[in-house]
């Protein structure tokens, strides 16, 4: 009964609050202290009591009351953590604050005119100056002691964190307290694990979700490639006025590289216990990717390998020092403030991330990360018996950051095959997402992380190691290796995706190039699906329809000349499928390209729209346990994002010399290219697209890209084939070494099966396996890498998505619904 009616004064005070025409006073503590003082409210319950309706009435004709409602939460919370919320009472007080600043600051950020309010010194003051005679803490911007509260909150002894009191009556000062101390889970830098305490994990869930509202400003700014334009709040957070952003960054790093959601492993044990532990953690990956957006695109130096170990410490478990967290991020805390070593970037928190170094830390987060990614592929004899996590999303942005931000974890990952357990999870989810249109941000994250990965040559080396954990997926049953997975993942994206994919078509071709080089020996359907691919791809009605099609055959030519010229050996398979649908090369080799021809193959196309034939040579029964991709169920909430640079844009060419070492290879100079496009019209090299969505740097949502004639670019409606721009490619078609191997290899192929009769394939694999082309093929050509490289768009892409992503999966509460964002356009499938 009690809280019924704390829920009803709650209420009844939202109303007095809606009605009042006159300013209240701050110093009225009685009507102010209705919100939070008696009442036992949940978030949840907030979101209900306090309807969108009554904060917009109450910001457009109160606007004194609602500044002053800011204000005096905002005091609360300061106080609570200035006091060390000592009485549940007090605690309660500061739960009830957050949850109505997590309600109402949305409304804040959603009009222009409000959001400078937090940033002032005065309440209610706009964007007025300082007042002179007011002290520092005085002069501070509502925005910083909200922050500064929240993050004093979040190390709390007895509300956050475990009490490190000696006995009943010793109090622990806020004000000196060592926060490394307190780190809220064993692992980078932090070797003792505090006992589990559900109280606590809730208190921070309602702190970190009150931190992302605050932060979600961005989601009230609309989309820009202006990377200087910064968030003051993640700014401000991550600064050296925020004395807890190591052990802060340490406990969110840690809670989340330690989660493993299925526990002792007892059946449907989610059914029957709540996991506060998962909500926390999903707060807290949200948190890290937020945070760690603020340099994004923006590259730096890392640290050098010196400063990295001048302060190396010993393994994580065999210490239990706390101030080993200063130590393994080369920090050094100097009067409570954090001094970072060496130059590095201003955002602390991608400052930390990039000066991790130990092994076993690379080797604590990455076990952590490929276990949550690997969990919703579990299998169990008993349906639906494990937790499956939802947040795989975030993972993925969150793996992205660590590879972008830290070389050397990069390498780590790659110097083993610990990269497969990361490389198998994404697979199947782009396998998954393939028919649903509602998560094509997922195959785009996805898609980057390989491309980022296949730069480095350590890829395509483990790609080889034999596939054997078999993930039930709707894709054909194979063996070999997870190069094969890979291979023929990416043919059924292809093949059987949605149109909206097509802009990835060149990215999951260019993966494909940069591993063939180190590929040994591909599987018959892999191989089968490669020949499939450039059947397809090289039919003239194909090629003759957008200007950047051209690219596709490149990019698979290239493939096969690096197998030819690199592991011929091992790859009999590919070089029979090659023999078999040797047509398709000669067809290539004779494109016509007169203006007859060209109006002929646009007619075929007219007749039958689809992008490439649906079935394959070799189609064979799915793996068991599997299921079908399938579209977004209608109703599915959905968030627009911006259009990806071209392939050209996403990445820099390098050339690998004869010690294995990456060389850049020079861009054509702006002349050049101007006097390519006036004399052809067409790509400067096989590869590089001249198109206008390259040479401008134009965005477009999804909303603006379904207005526009569907196309691999926004510029090609007003474009039409001539027979001078098929020369000016067709002329550069890397067909020689192909066509070397069907001029030695096709007749003595054709003599051993009419002198033996053979029928079958497995004779001419062996001959094929055996056979050689030493001194027979062209000079190998160097091995060129397309290593993704960061820039404006791609920057701008990542905010929207991850934004996007946090937007629909914090919907209980649903904080941002329905409120006026303009990072993205919400769509209802």
């Amino acid at each position: 009964m009690g809280n019924t009616d704390s829920k009803l004064n709650f209420r009844k005070a939202v109303i007095q609050l809606t009605t009042k025409t006159q300013p209240v006073e701050a110093t009225d503590d009685a009507f102010w202290d209705q919100f939070w003082a008696d009442t036992s409210t949940t978030v949840q319950e907030v979101f209900a009591l306090v309807p969108a309706a009554e904060i917009r009435a109450v910001r457009e004709e109160s606007p004194s009351n609602l500044a002053t409602l800011c204000y005096k939460a905002v005091e609360k919370l300061v106080q609570g953590a200035e006091s060390g919320c000592p009485t549940e009472r007090e605690k309660q007080v500061v739960l009830n604050c957050t949850c109505i600043l997590s309600r109402i600051l949305p409304y804040i950020f959603e009009d222009q005119d409000w959001r400078g309010f937090f940033w002032s010194t005065v309440p209610g003051a706009g964007r007025a100056g300082t007042d002179e005679l007011d002290d520092d803490d005085g002069a501070r911007p509502l925005a910083e002691s909200l922050l500064l509260a929240i993050a004093d909150l979040l190390f709390c002894p007895d509300f956050t964190v475990h009490s490190h009191r000696r006995g009943p009556d010793s109090v622990e000062n806020m004000q000196s307290i060592d926060s490394c101390e307190y780190i809220w889970e064993a692992g980078v830098g932090f070797a003792q694990s505090p006992p589990l305490n559900y109280i606590h994990d809730l208190n921070r869930i309602e702190l970190l979700r009150l931190l992302l509202t605050c932060f979600s400003e961005a989601m009230y700014l609309p989309s820009s490639t202006d990377n200087s334009v910064l968030n003051p709040w993640v700014t401000f957070f991550c600064s050296t006025e925020n004395r807890h952003a190591l052990p802060l960054f340490t406990s969110l790093l840690n809670v989340v590289s330690a989660y493993d959601p299925v526990g002792y492993g007892i059946p449907y044990n989610h059914l029957l216990f709540s996991d506060y532990r998962e909500q926390l953690v999903e707060q807290a990956v949200q948190i890290l990717i937020v945070t760690l957006e603020h340099d994004a695109g923006v590259p730096h130096q890392p640290p050098s390998q010196s400063s990295m170990e001048e302060h190396e410490v010993s393994p994580r478990r065999e210490s239990i020092n706390p101030t080993i967290a200063w130590n393994v991020f080369n920090v050094i805390p100097v009067n409570r403030v954090i001094c970072v070593q060496a130059a590095g970037p201003e955002n602390l928190f991608v400052n930390y991330l990039s000066r991790i170094h130990r092994e076993e830390d690379f080797d604590f987060v990455l076990k952590g990360l490929a276990r949550l990614l690997t969990n919703p592929l579990t299998q169990t004899y008993l349906p639906n018996s494990t937790k499956k996590i939802q947040f795989h999303q975030e993972l993925l942005v969150l793996f992205w950051k660590l590879c972008d931000f830290n070389k050397k974890f990069l390498f780590f990952v790659l110097k083993s095959s610990d990269v497969l357990d990361i490389l198998v999870p994404i697979l199947f989810y782009l396998n998954d997402a393939r028919a649903d249109q509602s998560r094509v941000g997922l195959m785009h994250i996805g898609v980057f992380i390989l491309l980022l990965l296949s730069g480095e040559r350590n890829f395509g080396v483990r790609l080889n190691k034999p596939y054997s954990v078999h993930v039930p997926m709707d894709i054909p049953v194979f063996t070999g290796t997870h190069a094969d997975l890979l291979i023929v993942v990416f043919h059924k994206i292809i093949t059987t995706g949605h149109q909206r994919l097509q802009p990835l078509f060149d990215c999951l071709l260019t993966i494909v190039v940069n591993v063939s080089p180190y590929l040994k020996s591909l599987s018959m359907v892999a191989a089968n699906k490669l020949l499939h691919l450039l059947e397809a791809f090289s039919t003239s009605w194909f090629l003759f329809s957008i200007a950047q099609n051209h690219h596709l055959v490149f990019f698979l030519l290239e493939a096969f000349n690096n197998i030819i010229q690199y592991q011929f050996d091992g790859n009999c398979n590919l070089v029979y499928a090659i023999i078999r649908k040797r047509n398709v090369f000669h067809q290539l080799g004779n494109l016509p390209s007169d203006p007859a021809s060209i109006q002929k193959a646009l007619q075929r196309k007219r007749k039958s729209p689809d992008v490439i034939s649906r079935t394959s040579s070799q189609e064979t029964v799915s793996m068991e346990g599997s299921h079908p991709a399938v579209p977004a169920e209608p109703g599915t909430l959905k968030t627009s994002l911006v259009a990806i640079p071209a392939i050209d844009k996403l990445t820099e060419k390098s050339q690998v010399s004869e010690d294995g070492t990456m060389v850049s290879v020079p861009k054509m100079d702006p002349l050049q290219t101007a006097h390519a496009d006036q004399s052809a019209g067409a790509g400067t090299s096989d590869t590089e697209s001249n198109s206008g969505r390259d040479n401008e740097d134009v965005f477009y949502t999804e909303a603006e890209m379904e207005r526009r004639p569907l196309s691999r670019a926004p510029s090609t409606s007003l474009w039409a084939p001539t027979p001078e721009w098929v020369l000016s490619w067709k002329c550069k078609l890397p067909l020689q070494t192909i066509m070397r191997l069907l001029q030695v290899l096709v007749p003595q192929v054709e003599k051993i099966c009419i002198d033996k009769g053979l029928t079958d394939e497995s004779e001419i694999l062996k001959f094929l396996q055996h056979g050689t082309l030493v001194g027979l093929l062209p000079v190998p050509h160097p091995i060129l890498i397309r290593k993704y490289q960061a820039n404006a768009g791609t920057a701008m892409w990542f905010r929207t998505y991850m934004w996007g992503v946090v937007y629909l999966r914090n919907v209980d509460p649903p904080i941002w619904y329905d409120t006026d964002v303009r990072l993205f356009e919400i769509q209802r499938m």
